[in-house]
């Protein structure tokens, strides 16, 4: 308490204050071994994807077969795949970012919220820059690869889970499981609209769904050591005031 009658904390790397209630990492430490090797085997296939794929103006074998498999949606599933693919739209994103970042403010998890924002703006950030570098295109010329509307309903889903998955309590497994199934469900229902709306091919897909799995929790580790040095400034800072 300084003379103020203000109550100073400092966050630790342990996730807690000195003299307040604990700090709860963006991205748990018991996730982290599991998460690391993942988002390294999701940027190796990504990589690998728009390697085998660049240049190219059409489908592949597998490609063809998965595209196939979903043609000829009727008007029900193209209603379902268009409202869908609106939530990777900038307005329907938007909203989705908008809501899950007031919530967390309202909850006072600030650091949660520049996660939400920077999660999966940096998922998408990411696929605009790939589109160029691989060139693949599609229909009438479109860059393709890697889907963007897939990136970001998977990290925005990654992002919600990994909140979740640090809820204490909730072990390794159990937390690894629920952002994997979060990532799984939300990849592959915003992959199936890009598909069967003719806007991606499948391997498209994969290659947004990877390039989440591998920056999102680049970015969470990110937010997390960021935030951890403002507040070891901020800690020394008080400590000089008061010496």
């Amino acid at each position: 308490m300084d003379l103020m009658g203000e109550d100073l904390t400092r966050p630790t790397r342990a996730g807690r204050t000195e003299d307040g209630p604990p700090v709860r990492a963006v991205l748990p430490p018991p996730l982290r071994a599991w998460l690391g090797p993942i988002a390294v085997l999701g940027a190796s296939v990504a990589v690998v994807l728009g390697l085998l794929f660049a240049g190219d103006g059409g489908p592949g074998t597998v490609d063809a077969r998965i595209g196939a498999s979903v043609d000829g949606t009727g008007a029900w599933w193209r209603d379902v795949a268009l409202a869908t693919d609106f939530l990777g739209e900038p307005v329907g994103a938007a909203t989705l970012v908008a809501a899950a970042g007031a919530g967390c403010l309202l909850l006072r998890r600030p650091r949660a919220a520049v996660l939400v924002v920077a999660g999966t703006g940096a998922s998408v950030a990411t696929t605009k820059l790939l589109k160029p570098l691989v060139g693949r295109t599609i229909h009438d010329g479109s860059l393709s690869y890697p889907s963007g509307h897939t990136a970001f309903l998977t990290a925005f889903a990654l992002v919600v889970a990994l909140l979740a998955a640090g809820r204490p309590g909730l072990g390794r497994t159990a937390g690894t499981s629920l952002v994997l199934a979060a990532a799984l469900v939300a990849g592959a229902a915003m992959g199936w609209a890009q598909v069967a709306l003719g806007a991606h091919y499948p391997t498209d897909v994969l290659g947004g769904w990877c390039t989440a799995l591998a920056v999102t929790p680049a970015t969470a580790w990110l937010v997390d050591r960021t935030a951890d040095r403002q507040g070891d400034r901020t800690a020394d800072a008080v400590r000089t005031e008061r010496g």
